[in-house]
């Protein structure tokens, strides 16, 4: 009776395995659009990628180049990409346009937001720039928040004059003197200083000039919010864990960045990398975690932009651009 008894569990098992066991979900593919090319900024999400994070939370993700926050919107917008990267003050006016996008978590807590120039070119605060001739690729951050700039400190934005160039341009652009001025994130400091020479290179950073917005997020079209919370939800987790070990261990992620991404110039990389944990060392991501929204600075970031911006097809409310309800606590490092 007991072989009997055994044999038929036996069987039972096998029949269920066969016809009804839950099998393992095949996992969810996912579509990340970075701002640029992979630069220091994006560590974090090698990083995650190289430990396993995506993967043991059902994720098959996949990293795709950019050419500015611009690009990065659109290709979310259009469901060319699933989830983005892009500076918060370029995505209000894509909102105002009509783009269906939302900031789901923030990664500079700072805004890093500058523009580089020759230290002896003699422009050191904004009017300076008027006559001048600026290079940026069209959906750079910068360049789309210009005319708000130029605004606020009654620059003649009409007396620029803009030269679109491609990403990795910038610095030869700058070194070569096609340009007066290049907009670019501040963390970019080690790629001009090589290009130019350390003691030749001079910089705007725009927080010093009164425009301290949010800045580099992370951005989700309607879609993934409507119809995949839950693979949004763990996209930022793990791309949040990624970046607290990025923190904690700076060495060992730059050696994972280069294992993934062989041509970066990792001397440079490193320097770019501190620059950007530099803004990311604040009481708001060691009080709630790596990536919260502060509403109140994300109002007083639309209210600005709102103010300022040009040729906005209407105002943006606050509560239509960001979102907390997709964070997952992940604390920084404490040391």
């Amino acid at each position: 009776m007991r072989r009997v008894a055994l044999g038929g569990l036996a069987t039972f098992l096998v029949v269920a395995a066969t016809l009804g066991a839950p099998r393992a979900q095949a996992p969810q593919k996912v579509t990340f659009a970075l701002n640029w090319f992979a630069v220091g900024d994006h560590a974090a999400y090698w990083v995650a990628l190289e430990r396993g994070y995506y993967r043991a939370r059902g994720l098959d993700v996949e990293l795709q180049n950019s050419k500015g926050s611009g690009d990065s919107i659109a290709k979310v917008d259009t469901g060319r990409a699933d989830i983005g990267l892009a500076d918060a003050a370029v995505v209000i006016p894509r909102i105002s346009q009509g783009a269906r996008v939302t900031i789901v978590g923030a990664v500079f807590d700072n805004t890093p937001l500058n523009m580089w120039m020759w230290k002896s070119s003699g422009i050191v605060k904004p009017k300076d720039l008027e006559g001048k001739t600026l290079a940026a690729p069209p959906g750079d951050a910068q360049r789309q928040l210009f005319p708000a700039f130029a605004k606020l400190h009654g620059l003649d934005a009409s007396k620029v004059t803009w030269v679109n160039i491609e990403p990795a341009a910038k610095f030869v652009t700058l070194a070569e003197k096609r340009a007066d001025v290049v907009a670019d994130y501040l963390t970019g400091r080690p790629f001009y200083e090589k290009a130019l020479g350390r003691e030749n290179v001079a910089s705007m950073p725009w927080y010093k000039h009164g425009f301290d917005t949010y800045s580099m997020s992370i951005i989700a079209s309607e879609a993934t919010r409507r119809e995949r919370p839950r693979v949004l939800r763990d996209f930022v987790a793990a791309s949040y864990a990624g970046w607290r070990d990025v923190m904690d261990d700076p060495k060992a992620a730059l050696e994972i960045f280069k294992k993934r991404v062989p041509e970066i110039d990792l001397a440079l990389i490193e320097a770019n990398l501190m620059l950007g944990l530099e803004l990311m060392k604040t009481e708001r991501y060691a009080k709630h975690g790596i990536g919260w929204l502060d509403r109140g600075k994300m109002c007083a970031t639309v209210e600005l932009i709102n103010a300022y911006m040009p040729d906005m097809p209407r105002k943006v409310g606050c509560d239509e651009v960001f979102t907390t309800e997709f964070l997952t606590k992940i604390e920084p490092p404490r040391r």
